[in-house]
């Protein structure tokens, strides 16, 4: 479930192992590239932390942050 955390969509996605998650990673960049909106996202072994927000909205959820969160959650 994503959290609004201070002014971001924050949420963590646990995979099988490495190789699971950086596939996931690999086709959540391709989509968000495709929407000119990239996440603030960190990995570690199977663990992916994302955050989204709006940098050019002044760093608060807008409603491009919301689709790539459905995205992300549908891969």
């Amino acid at each position: 479930m994503w959290e609004e955390i201070d002014n971001k969509l924050c949420k963590t996605f646990t995979f099988k192992d490495f190789s699971e998650a950086f596939g996931w990673m690999s086709r959540a960049a391709l989509a968000a590239e495709k929407m000119d909106h990239h996440p603030e996202w960190t990995n570690v072994y199977n663990t992916v932390k994302v955050k989204l927000y709006t940098h050019t909205a002044g760093d608060v959820i807008t409603e491009k942050d919301r689709k790539l969160a459905k995205i992300m959650d549908s891969l």
